[in-house]
């Protein structure tokens, strides 16, 4: 799959991973620009078998995407409707495709990230911050709005009612540490460090099945908006969608054949293991 012909971002494969660089303008307003070139990105990854991870980062060493083009908003209605006549707003329904693509999506930040550009980052599935350079806002309160890119859904089931409640309230800035005690983010790491953590991590998710990536992912992400009964099926149906397309009864029919699950030197070694199956075709 090409990657290519994009405004507001850079491309780069290299093993299974897609690099995303944010690179528009002065500070990477999300504006129609940026929606479509990410519903294009959307497009491509939803057929795309080969990328298997896909890393978010700034090529602007303050800003990672700022915050919504208010040159769009300035426009937007001041008529109230019904709850039936409520539709998904563009920032809404891109969020919720780029959450959606079968690969693992990683957020590198290392600016800020207000507004849309810090819902982009909620939408996508691990947060990882710089120390001293990450801050993320929603303001929308201040100005008369509320956090209308998924921001509110998104924020309550990704830090519980109060935290949610006390980030878009307030509407100030959080650094990456208290990102991480909030639960916004997965890791708040210093800068020398971020990259390579990023890096391992993704080379680490892209040794993986692709089908196997997916059926965890999607699975997951059921989980959050189903009853526990209706979530528990959606395991089993995502268990049959990975084993109908991945090698993993070949590695279990080994290992049980070898007796590996005996050993007690097996199971003190898993995390090295685990990547030596992937050599199992």
């Amino acid at each position: 799959m090409k990657y290519e012909g994009f405004t507001t971002f850079k491309t780069e494969q290299n093993e299974g991973i897609l690099t995303v660089t944010f690179d528009f303008g002065a500070v990477n307003v999300q504006g129609q620009e940026m929606l479509a070139d990410l519903n294009s990105l959307a497009m491509r990854l939803e057929r795309d078998r080969e990328t298997k991870v896909v890393v978010f980062q700034s090529a602007n060493p303050e800003v990672w995407v700022c915050h919504y083009d208010t040159g769009l908003l300035k426009d937007m209605s001041t008529e109230a409707v019904s709850r039936d006549e409520a539709e998904l707003l563009d920032l809404q329904s891109v969020c919720e495709r780029i959450s959606k693509v079968p690969q693992a999506t990683i957020a590198k930040l290392e600016g800020f990230a207000r507004g849309g550009g810090h819902e982009l980052a909620l939408a996508l599935d691990m947060r990882f911050a710089a120390r001293g350079k990450f801050k993320f806002m929603q303001m929308e309160v201040g100005m008369g709005i509320l956090p209308c890119g998924g921001g509110a859904s998104r924020m309550a089931r990704q830090t519980g009612l109060g935290h949610a409640l006390e980030i878009i309230l307030s509407a100030r800035d959080f650094d990456a540490d208290e990102a991480e005690a909030y639960g916004t983010i997965n890791k708040a790491l210093d800068p020398n460090v971020i990259g390579e953590y990023v890096d391992n991590l993704a080379k680490r998710i892209a040794r993986f099945p692709a089908e196997s990536i997916n059926a965890c992912k999607q699975a997951v992400y059921e989980s959050i908006d189903k009853p526990i009964d209706e979530a528990l099926k959606a395991e089993s149906y995502w268990l049959y969608q990975a084993t109908s397309k991945t090698p993993a009864i070949k590695r279990f029919t080994i290992a049980d054949g070898k007796g590996l699950e005996h050993d007690i030197e097996n199971q003190r070694n898993w995390n090295n293991l685990v990547m030596q199956v992937q050599d199992i075709h």
